[in-house]
């Protein structure tokens, strides 16, 4: 499935977290903190306010975006104004 965000809107592959600790502990799904992280799969049609490009790895407000799942996968659509910094 394509999904082509609109305005200012971005889509980001969320980042998976480490399941195990550098000693070896398991954490659990429920135990893991949601992540801040991921990369930008697709860019809306706004490029007066769109500043990240297709690529690259962005941080995003803690709460903000709908999740979505495409072909299994989640996903994160986010305004914008909800990224934060890129990181490189």
């Amino acid at each position: 499935m394509k999904v082509k965000p609109l305005a200012d809107r971005v889509i980001v592959r969320l980042e998976k977290n480490e399941a195990k600790t550098s000693g070896g502990i398991i954490i659990p799904d429920t135990a893991q903190e949601k992540t801040q992280q991921g990369k930008v799969i697709e860019v809306g049609d706004d490029k007066d306010v769109i500043k990240v490009s297709v690529g690259q790895k962005v941080m995003y407000d803690k709460y903000s975006g709908t999740q979505i799942k495409i072909d299994g996968e989640e996903y994160l659509i986010v305004k914008m104004s909800d990224i934060l910094a890129i990181i490189e």
